[in-house]
């Protein structure tokens, strides 16, 4: 679908219902729960190297100098490679979590579906998509600063439609990174109620697995990114739906 096609159905379309979203959640996760368990672990996995290369040298220092690091006096050269490292790996993150997230969704859609198609994790993190995923990844971050700029109160607005981008990326590969942010803050803005109630009730629930000896959060983490996918489908929909 096109861009003027996709703000025209999220007009079109109902309202987002939080019970049935909330249900059928659940029911979407006794299938995919392999998948989430896998995506969780792909994303530890693939972040660990870039934050122990972030902090690395704050790490060099505390074993050369335990003195100064105690102290709390970073020197002026390592707060300068710091200030300007910090911003690329975070941007480093968001590509990593927009691209796994973005793909544990389409693996939603297969389930979902009945769809035929292999679980493939880093389906965003190949050669066509990397410069969007960037580009993407890039304006999730601005985005998430001007939030905590304003202070907290914009992040909490902004949770919402950027909760949303994954799926715009997920299923409209044919966007732009900027209209894929267009699309999530139409959707966003028209169920913003229902959407933030979803994504707090259900990140509530899935951190219940800490208490299986906190182990048990890595099999139900995901479950709180499920709802994002019944957000799209039911706010936009699938060409096959029409």
């Amino acid at each position: 679908m096109n861009f003027e096609t996709i703000l025209h159905k999220i007009d079109e379309n109902i309202n987002l219902d939080f019970g049935t979203i909330f249900s059928r959640s659940f029911d979407l996760f006794k299938l995919v729960w392999v998948q989430g368990f896998v995506t969780l672990l792909l994303t530890i996995v693939c972040m660990l190297p870039f934050y122990l290369a972030m902090y690395a040298p704050m790490i060099a220092m505390g074993i050369s100098d335990p003195e100064a690091l105690e102290s709390g006096a970073l020197p002026p050269v390592l707060m300068l490679v710091m200030f300007v490292v910090m911003p690329i790996f975070m941007v480093v993150f968001m590509m990593i979590g927009l691209s796994l997230n973005a793909a544990f969704l389409r693996i939603c859609k297969h389930k979902d579906l009945n769809e035929m198609a292999k679980d493939d994790y880093f389906y965003f993190l190949k050669g066509k998509n990397l410069g969007k995923l960037f580009m993407l990844s890039l304006l999730v971050f601005g985005l998430s600063l001007l939030g905590m700029i304003a202070c907290g109160v914009g992040l909490v607005y902004m949770m919402v439609p950027i909760s949303l981008v994954p799926a715009f990326m997920a299923f409209n590969e044919e966007l732009t990174p900027m209209e894929m942010i267009k699309a999530s803050f139409k959707l966003g803005n028209k169920n913003w109620i229902v959407i933030f109630g979803l994504i707090f009730v259900m990140g509530f629930i899935a951190q219940l697995g800490m208490f299986l000896c906190f182990i048990g959060v890595l099999f139900t983490a995901m479950l709180s990114k499920i709802p994002v996918y019944f957000m799209y489908k039911d706010g936009v929909g699938f060409p096959i739906e029409e």
